[in-house]
């Protein structure tokens, strides 16, 4: 398991200072939103990219993905059955399957809830049609470019289109598209999902569908800030051989962003290491 950082609990710094903070603390990578490299996002591309791949190269670490995706700019929506707005989703969101391809990631997380209500749209049913052909697009350019675009679950307060990992699942299914996976964000499952975390990993991880976890407590602050255990989580990754990213997403940043994320790095580390252990 690599632990990756979404970084703008560390946007203050710029990008090179990021990626070399980062690093020092042990973090195997960053996961960019793409508001914080501008808010026109998908104007980064060529050499502007590139030179961000080469700030983390030099630090060290990898850009791992984006997440996040469309806060800006205004006027999107994956349920927007609008044929101006599906136009400038559509191009919104290939672009950003093209940025994380030149920034070296591997990982596109799909959440953005504020961009995705059913209301966008004249009925459930049509929110849902309008959501599988932007995927469909969306994940097929990601398979060309050898990543994974993943829908992400979040809670019902956040959200009324997709709040469960058989919800983004029935959605991935109708799309059919290799590309297209969906993740867990144990904040937004504490709040969205029937049972516990570990629960959810441990039955759709065999199936191969969960590509990318993110870790924040349901309280809003970093893993270990708040009254949720996260070694039950991480010993149900280890137990079904996950290798993939873990990317800390805090919101609150207690006391601060680079304080946040130096907690989360120590606390997780400590608990691969004792799956790890038990695994021995």
């Amino acid at each position: 398991m690599r632990i990756t950082l979404c970084n703008e609990v560390i946007a203050d710094l710029d990008i090179a200072d990021q990626c070399r903070f980062a690093a020092a603390l042990g973090y195997d990578g960053l996961e960019i939103a793409p508001f914080t490299l501008s808010d026109q996002p998908a104007t980064v591309r060529g050499d502007r990219a590139r030179q961000i791949r080469a700030m983390a190269e030099d630090a060290g670490i990898a850009i791992t993905g984006l997440h996040w995706l469309m806060n800006v700019p205004e006027g999107i929506s994956l349920t927007s059955d609008d044929p101006a707005t599906g136009s400038r989703t559509r191009d919104h969101m290939l672009a950003m399957v093209e940025l994380c391809h030149q920034l070296g990631g591997s990982v596109i997380v799909h959440g953005s809830p504020a961009q995705r209500a059913i209301a966008h749209a004249e009925s459930r049913e049509r929110a849902e049609e309008v959501a599988v052909r932007h995927l469909q697009a969306a994940g097929a350019a990601a398979q060309a470019a050898g990543l994974t675009y993943c829908l992400e679950p979040l809670s019902p307060v956040l959200t009324d289109f997709v709040n469960s990992v058989d919800e983004a699942l029935a959605l991935i299914a109708r799309a059919d598209t290799a590309g297209l996976r969906t993740m867990l964000d144990t904040s937004a499952a504490w709040g969205g999902e029937a049972d516990e975390p570990q629960a959810v990993l441990a039955r759709h991880l065999p199936g191969g569908m969960i590509a990318h976890i993110h870790f924040n407590e349901s309280n809003r602050r970093g893993p270990g800030q708040g009254e949720h255990r996260f070694a039950p989580i991480v010993r149900t990754l280890a137990d079904h051989g996950y290798d993939g990213l873990i990317g800390i997403e805090p919101f609150d940043y207690h006391p601060d962003g680079p304080a946040s994320a130096a907690r989360a790095i120590g606390y997780v580390r400590g608990l691969i290491e004792a799956a790890k252990g038990d695994h021995a």
